[in-house]
């Protein structure tokens, strides 16, 4: 218990030091000592426009990735899949398809465009669910079928590029997941959606390891398990379309970070979930810090690192992971 104890402290202490230094890197630089002082006593015009400007990007990139983290822990406990992610098996799109669909349409909801994420994406996870199913979850149809919903709707929101509208211009820097002019009011409803989402993640340790065990077990343990199973997918489903619709389509923070964390404190979800949301926050304040700096002024987006680290770590847990042709 002590090495888990060392490993939250370790990972909380990285991500404060990750949190200063992109606060103080950028077409603005500021030392430690004067992004304290300007941040307490004010009076620092330099620290003002970063507070302004930089620290509600931070904040949405590492809420960001903490969503989206839990979320795939919580959908690997619920599909029985190490490989099940938002942006594998379609959640991701489908809440990003849906929200464009809408605010083309309906251009003056624009605001309400992560209601309409969230419904997106519970209609990705009842595609996956309703196609994979016969008799049983098998991991491997489930995967096939979320990665055939997941290029359907990507295929399908990225035609909106060409319709040339001002709204859908619009939906498209809104989930680009360039955190570029994200504002206090992003971080608002972010931190209200995914704080309750995170919270309810929480409560939902004992679930999750219970149904690791085969659904008659966990039957006779008194779980109802399909109940269980929809309660998680709707949290999974909330974090997960909150994120994309705030800090844009990202994928594989739900896939690399519960990995990790299952090699550093243990399959244990009462302590996996909160080291996800600490392991998330740091994968994407890591990859959005990288993105603006290392060809400033150009930036490269979140995604496109996230893509470059995800990928080869897909193949290899596809060539390790035997249990998923079982």
């Amino acid at each position: 218990m002590a090495k888990k104890i060392r490993v939250f402290v370790v990972t909380a202490l990285l991500l404060i030091a990750l949190v200063l230094y992109s606060a103080m890197t950028g077409s603005i630089k500021v030392g430690a000592l004067e992004l304290v002082q300007g941040l307490f006593y004010g009076m620092n015009e330099r620290v003002d426009i970063i507070k302004d400007l930089r620290f509600p990007r931070i904040l949405v990139s590492m809420m960001s990735g903490a969503a989206l983290a839990v979320a795939g822990a919580l959908l690997q406990a619920v599909m029985k899949n190490p490989l099940a992610e938002p942006g594998i098996i379609g959640i991701s799109s489908g809440a990003g398809l849906v929200s464009i669909t809408v605010v083309t349409i309906f251009p003056a909801l624009y605001f309400w465009s992560p209601l309409f994420s969230v419904l997106g994406g519970a209609l990705a996870c009842y595609l996956v669910y309703s196609l994979s199913w016969r008799a049983h979850l098998n991991p491997l149809r489930l995967l096939l079928v979320g990665i055939a919903v997941n290029a359907t709707f990507t295929g399908l929101g990225q035609s909106f590029n060409y319709r040339g509208s001002y709204a859908v211009t619009s939906v498209n820097q809104a989930i680009s997941s360039i955190f570029t002019m994200k504002t206090w009011e992003d971080v608002y409803i972010l931190g209200l959606f995914g704080g309750i989402g995170l919270l309810l993640a929480l409560l939902l340790g004992k679930w999750c390891n219970m149904l690791a065990f085969q659904d008659e077990t966990a039957r006779n343990l008194g779980l109802r398990v399909v109940r269980v199973r929809l309660v998680i997918s709707a949290v999974a489903v909330l974090l997960a379309s909150v994120a994309t619709a705030i800090g844009g389509l990202i994928m594989f923070a739900g896939l690399l970070v519960p990995h990790i964390g299952r090699a550093l404190v243990g399959s244990n979800y009462k302590l996996l979930i909160p080291f996800s949301a600490l392991g998330g926050a740091i994968l994407i304040l890591a990859a959005d810090t990288i993105g603006r700096t290392v060809l400033a002024p150009a930036e490269i987006p979140a995604s496109i690192i996230m893509a470059v680290i995800g990928g080869p770590f897909l193949i290899v847990m596809l060539k390790k992971s035997d249990k998923l042709y079982q």
